[in-house]
């Protein structure tokens, strides 16, 4: 009995040691699915994205599909329940995605004249009643996604510290889904204000989106991380590193017009901690979104 303990212990060890490593490795799909943040029209999204699909295949050498989905909450839910394998993410979106699915790795995150960060500008019509955001009081005001970091929680932070307004008491939210919806929604004068991102409402303006004209820029937000991108945790470590490197290695204007940035840096979850110390100074449970 006792040789037969002993082969058993040793039969054991052996098949430790054999699945051991298999199981360490992680995950090595022949796809990448890869999300982009749903802040803007989803076939412009993935138009624009085309390069950057072109560009992952060869430096990963894997089949990249560039996924869009409906919405903020949406995307999340894919990253949570392994749907997608890398995401750009806004940083809100990144914090609900990660108290969800702890094991998320956000590992670079976007530069834009020189720094990691950008802002958030609350726009008005020239035309309207909203000549600052004193007058925001009474009035409808815009948001995008109630996910959406620069289009709802940093300038609703901000309305509430700058001027006093409680977004549950003082104005009328209104969340129109996207950042260009917001935008046209004010030049249109639907609602007389609203908040996007700066970046985007740059981009819009660049574009011929919206007019200029018919807008005024009344303020910019305070500085907020910018964007990360985010894989899964349980992907090989060879892979994740490939990924990290394709990513920070990034410099083709052409493959950055995806994410509007002009390059990558390193970033760790700690980086976004301000939006979560935010989200508890509001009272606003991140859970519930």
């Amino acid at each position: 009995m006792m040789k037969l303990h002993w082969l058993f212990v040793a039969c054991l060890s052996l098949l430790t040691l054999v699945c051991t490593p298999a199981f360490a490795e992680g995950k090595d799909p022949s796809r990448l699915r890869v999300a982009l943040l749903p802040d803007e029209n989803a076939s412009t999204l993935i138009q624009n994205a085309q390069p950057l699909k072109q560009y992952l295949e060869k430096t990963l050498g894997k089949r990249i599909e560039i996924v869009v989905t409906t919405d903020y909450s949406s995307m999340i839910e894919a990253m949570r329940f392994g749907r997608i394998e890398v995401a750009y993410f806004g940083p809100l979106s990144y914090v609900l995605a990660k108290s969800l699915a702890p094991g998320l790795e956000p590992f670079a995150v976007g530069v834009e004249d020189g720094t990691p960060t950008y802002h958030s500008v609350i726009i008005a019509n020239a035309a309207g009643p909203v000549k600052s955001l004193a007058d925001v009081r009474g009035q409808s005001f815009g948001y995008g996604d109630q996910a959406s970091t620069s289009s709802h929680l940093v300038p609703r932070a901000h309305l509430f510290n700058q001027v006093g307004l409680d977004g549950d008491k003082d104005y009328r939210p209104v969340h129109l889904g996207t950042h260009d919806a917001v935008a046209r929604a004010v030049q249109a004068g639907q609602i007389p204000a609203g908040a996007l991102s700066k970046p985007i409402y740059d981009m819009l303006v660049a574009r011929g989106t919206v007019d200029a004209s018919k807008l005024v820029e009344l303020e910019l937000t305070a500085p907020i991380p910018n964007y990360p991108i985010v894989m899964q945790g349980d992907l090989a470590p060879a892979l994740k590193q490939s990924i990290r490197d394709a990513f920070l290695n990034m410099s083709s204007p052409e493959v950055l017009v995806a994410f509007r940035v002009e390059g990558f840096a390193a970033t760790d979850d700690s980086a976004y901690d301000v939006l979560r110390d935010t989200a508890r100074i509001l009272n606003i449970n991140l859970g519930e979104m």
